[in-house]
Formats: structure tokens, C-alpha cells, sequence
């Protein structure tokens, strides 16, 4: 059964994208990340134009971390001040890199700067994941399943920057420009690769600014919901890249195997989970780059100008 996407301007089997959207809501589910980093790369490899997988990726998110904040928000796991900081980072972010988006697009280099932006984010987290996740299982092994702790965060040069600011509900009390250059590099992740960028700011408020990790979900999700809103507004205002179509397929089987995906996810282990993440995300990156590097079937074409 064949649905014609206006945006894409291509038709597509619409139980394939049901599907799609299914396989990645499943991942979701099972590894509790947002599922951009993986939805945007396998809507390429379909053969939807990459433009058009970003924004309308972008706009996908926007639903699924709107239940995550409202379950996070009832458990008091939401800090909305370092929440709001963020934002102000991540707005300027996603708006400038909406702008890049179009620039690029307009020199026609967008589809190369797309494929690159993942093939290198994907490889250097998928490696730095894989690792973390191997090491923590065979010192599970070697101590008989008890893992000591290891301290993740410390103060250094960061944090004697000025503007400081107190953080009651994450307990900090560090420089605004932290998290406000955290949130600007996360808003250009958004707007250039169709992510939410939860892959990239966890880690970072976790580590960089230390934060709570009982707290970093809910406050990172709160910020991902106003920045791939903008990033979405902007696209289509802008770029005309958003297929509304699209999005909603995807998202209606994201949220059926998200279902299945969580209830899998809670038999696996915290470990075993992110190395298989991680193997998923490195399968992702060198895909991408074998399309990058690989002689393409057709060595010429004939474009219209758009």
C-alpha cells in the first residue's frame, strides 16, 4: 500500500514506514535514547531525501520527549532553571543551524554535511560506549556482579568561570555559561542532523557539568522539547523540509514499539544494554560511510533545480 509524500515527493509503502517507525520506537523503548540518531540515517538508507529526514526526525522527537518530561516532571526529576539555561543556549543553537541548513542546502552540499556529521558523532560515541559498556562487564565478572563506584564528576577549569548561578534542584552552584554553551552546541546538532541531541547532553551534564543523573533525563528532555519545536518551526518556514505525512507514520509506530521495547529492555542488564547500543550505533556509522566512500551504481544524474 503506497502513500505519496509531498514534501519528499515520493511515494513510499506505508506499512514499511509503519515499520521503520516501529524498529526505531522498539530501540527507543529498549535503550531509553530518543531514536533520532537512528530514525534520520535509516529514512537515507529508504531513500528519503536527507533534508527532509532531518526536519521531519526533528519534528518527531517533539512528541516523544513531551510524555518523557510530564513522567520525569510527577517524580520531581525536572530542574527548571539549568532546564531554562539550556534553552536560551540551545534556541540561539537551533536557530543558527537552521540557517546553516538552508545555506548548505542552497550551495547543495547538505546531503555530504549530513552523512559526515553522523559518520563521525555515531563512531566516536558508538566506540566510547561500546568500550565503557565491555569494561563495566568484565569488572562485573572479575568482582562476582559488584561494580565499584567510580566518581564521575570533578571540579576544574569550568567552573571558575564567571555569571555563577545556583541550581537547587541539581545541587550546583556553577557559571550560566556552562550550560548555556552546552545548549548551543546541542541546538546546532539539532537543526543539522534531525536529533535531539540526548546522545551528546546527557554525557555532558552528567560529566561537564554535574549534574544528578536522576536529574540530567528529565531536565535534558525539557530542553529537547522547545529546541526541535523551533527546529521544526524554522525548517518549515524556511526550508520547506517537513512532511507532515511522513511524521506522522513514523510516529504512530514509534509509539506502539516503544511498548515492546520497554518491557524487553527490563529483562537485559544496564550493561549489556549499552554495549548493544553501542554496536548498533557503530553498524549505523559504518553504513553510512560505505555509502560515503562506495562508487555509487548511477556516475552521472540530471537534477532540476528545486
Amino acid at each position: 500500500m503506497q502513500i505519496y509524500l509531498p514534501i519528499a515527493e515520493m511515494s513510499v509503502n506505508i506499512f514499511l514506514i509503519l515499520g521503520l517507525g516501529g524498529a526505531v520506537g522498539f530501540l527507543s523503548g529498549l535503550f531509553g535514547v530518543g531514536g533520532g540518531f537512528l530514525i534520520t540515517p535509516l529514512l537515507i538508507f529508504y531513500g528519503i531525501p536527507p533534508a527532509v529526514s532531518v526536519a521531519t526526525a526533528a519534528n518527531q522527537i517533539v512528541a516523544s520527549s513531551v510524555s518523557g518530561v510530564f513522567a520525569h516532571w510527577r517524580r520531581g526529576n525536572v530542574d527548571l532553571k539549568m532546564g531554562l539555561v539550556l534553552l536560551v543556549g540551545g534556541i540561539i543553537g537551533s536557530t543558527i543551524g537552521v540557517w546553516v541548513f538552508a545555506w548548505l542546502r542552497a550551495l547543495g552540499q547538505i546531503d555530504l554535511v549530513i552523512s559526515l556529521c553522523y559518520v563521525i558523532f555515531l563512531g566516536v560515541i558508538g566506540a566510547l560506549m561500546l568500550i565503557e559498556a565491555m569494561r563495566a562487564i568484565f569488572r562485573t565478572r572479575r568482582r562476582g556482579g559488584n561494580l565499584r563506584k567510580v566518581k564521575k564528576h570533578q571540579h576544574g577549569y569550568f567552573h571558575g568561570l564567571p555569571f555563577k548561578m545556583r541550581f537547587y534542584r541539581s545541587g550546583l552552584y556553577i557559571s550560566a555559561l556552562l550550560p548555556l554553551l552546552v545548549g548551543f552546541f546541542v541546538g546546532i546538532l539539532t537543526a543539522l542532523m534531525g536529533v535531539g541531541g540526548g546522545f551528546v547532553m546527557v554525557p555532558a551534564m552528567i560529566y561537564l557539568l554535574g549534574m544528578p543523573t536522576a536529574v540530567v533525563i528529565g531536565t535534558s528532555l525539557f530542553q529537547i522539547i522547545f529546541v526541535t519545536a523551533n527546529v521544526t518551526f524554522l525548517q518549515s518556514v524556511q526550508t520547506q523540509t517537513v512532511d507532515v505525512a511522513l511524521a506522522i507514520l513514523l510516529l504512530v509506530g514509534g509509539v506502539i514499539g516503544a511498548q515492546f521495547g520497554a518491557r524487553f529492555g527490563s529483562k537485559l542488564k544496564g550493561e549489556q544494554l549499552r554495549a548493544l547500543l553501542g554496536l548498533l550505533v557503530l553498524s549505523v556509522c559504518l553504513k553510512l560511510l560505505f555509502d560515503l566512500v562506495a562508487t555509487p551504481g548511477d556516475l552521472y544524474s540530471i537534477m532540476g533545480n528545486s
